[in-house]
């Protein structure tokens, strides 16, 4: 059995937690509107970032394993899962048309997965300059707005599109791509860049493990955030 590179699952464990923290900040104020208040500027920060790092790590894993296709796919259909239950929500009335995922997290990352297969054929430095190209471009794209709908997915923004999670192809594609770069360089030998760390660490062993099960972490948190804010909605408002 091959053996797991542990910072690779510890880093996607603290990148899973940051995004329950976001989660759990955004229905705090917007959603359930329970607290009034500013978001903090960690808040910005692990919103912007804490995804350009899973795309990263997402990218680097791809070079160090197989079957891309399949857990491509996997995610793409947890993405629309997610999509499904957001409209549910705005349909019901539970929340506004903003909630629907359209081309969330893990639409993009699956997606991301199932294009590797054709991009792995193309050297590291062909990688690095389309992946930066990429990257630049979606940068770019991120100040505009369009007049019409249809490549909304590739980061080619409407006026008045909003969503709830939106992480277009690009630049993300370029950021999973660059990810890729650092997995055949940083860890072309396939192993641990931290050898002398204790793995059995208690700390290290929890972000290890929830980086391991981040998939069913993402799943599974906004139920269990969905319950308490409406159980503290309930106590708060009698």
């Amino acid at each position: 059995m091959k053996k797991r590179i542990w910072e690779l699952d510890a880093l996607r464990g603290v990148c899973i937690l940051g995004m329950v923290i976001v989660h759990f900040v955004y229905d705090l104020v917007e959603l359930y509107a329970l607290v009034p208040m500013a978001y903090p500027a960690w808040f910005a920060f692990i919103k912007d970032w804490g995804g350009v790092l899973f795309l990263l790590l997402s990218g680097t894993c791809a070079t160090l394993g197989s079957r891309s296709t399949r857990r491509g796919l996997v995610v793409f259909a947890c993405g629309m899962v997610c999509t499904l239950v957001t409209l549910g929500m705005y349909l019901l009335g539970f929340a506004g048309k903003e909630i629907i995922i359209y081309f969330g997290v893990l639409h993009c990352l699956g997606v991301c997965m199932l294009l590797w297969g054709g991009f792995k054929k193309l050297p590291t430095g062909g990688l690095a300059a389309l992946g930066v190209v990429l990257t630049a471009a979606g940068l770019w794209l991120r100040g505009q707005l369009f007049s019409f709908p249809w490549l909304t997915v590739l980061g080619f923004v409407p006026e008045g599109f909003a969503s709830s999670d939106y992480f277009p192809l690009l630049p993300n594609l370029g950021f999973f791509l660059l990810g890729a770069v650092l997995g055949r360089t940083v860890y072309r030998e396939k192993t641990t860049l931290l050898p002398k760390v204790n793995e059995k660490n208690p700390a290290v062993r929890f972000f290890t493990l929830c980086g391991r099960h981040s998939l069913a972490i993402y799943l599974l948190h906004q139920p269990v955030l969905a319950g308490i804010m409406t159980a503290a909605a309930m106590i708060v408002r009698g």
